[in-house]
């Protein structure tokens, strides 16, 4: 056991300084999310609540957790594409142990994430500052969760050629499928029902749920919370898979 530890801690601070060479990346993936959320926030809260602080905020904590995928996938195609994996290949190393040595590498990215969009949501509007905000937080990196296995998944799968438009196909159905732009009260049952299904809106739900109050905790915060864990549970295990056959190969 002390063994894999010290293995998957090894992995991830590698891992990390991998991160720190690229910080062109890291500030788009802050910048951007966060000059959504004050220009969106200036231009249409006083048009619809749909960008009320209370929702935009974890919408935009979400969306940008999306950001996480492409990042995370482009990092592990980039690594198969040289002869660092070749190397680890033949180390002791399991392929539980490369999943969470990326995943923990890149879990600091999502709490930092979080933690700004959240703090700059609360300094336009301090309504949010309440005991909601830390349920919000907290939920909030449930979701990264997600969004890192679709990442480390599609790393696997996918060159370093291709995963910039395949995780490109995440961040787009963050952003349509998951009601953050519109109210989907309004729109078929059918595709409601469609989007309901898929993580998208789940991972949404939870977080706006979870910071405002709701008199529906199954139906607001336990249901998308128990979609959301079992998409990430089963994403995680197949990203598992692929790797370990990918190693295989090699």
């Amino acid at each position: 056991m002390s063994r894999s530890l010290s293995r998957i801690s090894t992995l991830a601070k590698r891992n990390v300084k991998e991160i720190i060479r690229d910080p062109l990346s890291l500030i788009f993936m802050l910048i951007m999310p966060l000059s959504m959320e004050i220009l969106f926030y200036y231009i249409f809260h006083e048009l619809t609540e749909q960008f009320a602080m209370k929702y935009l905020a974890p919408a935009i904590v979400v969306f940008s957790q999306a950001f996480l995928s492409l990042f995370a996938g482009m990092l592990i195609a980039l690594d198969r594409s040289t002869s660092f994996l070749s190397r680890l290949c033949v180390s002791p190393a399991r392929p539980h142990e490369f999943i969470l040595g990326y995943a923990i590498a890149l879990a600091p990215l999502a709490v930092l994430q979080s933690i700004l969009f959240f703090a700059v949501g609360g300094i336009i509007d301090p309504t949010i500052w309440n005991i909601g905000l830390l349920y919000g937080l907290l939920s909030s990196l449930l979701t990264s969760l997600l969004f890192l296995s679709i990442g480390i998944l599609l790393g696997s799968l996918c060159n370093e050629k291709s995963i910039g438009g395949v995780a490109s196909v995440v961040i787009a159905g963050q952003s349509v499928l998951s009601g953050m732009w519109f109210p989907t009260s309004g729109i078929p049952k059918g595709f409601e029902t469609f989007m309901r299904v898929l993580p998208f809106k789940n991972a949404t739900d939870l977080v706006q749920n979870s910071l405002i109050a709701t008199s529906n905790l199954f139906g607001d915060v336990f249901l998308p919370l128990l979609i959301v864990l079992a998409y990430t549970v089963a994403i995680f295990i197949a990203a598992i898979l692929c790797f370990r056959a990918r190693m295989k190969n090699r």
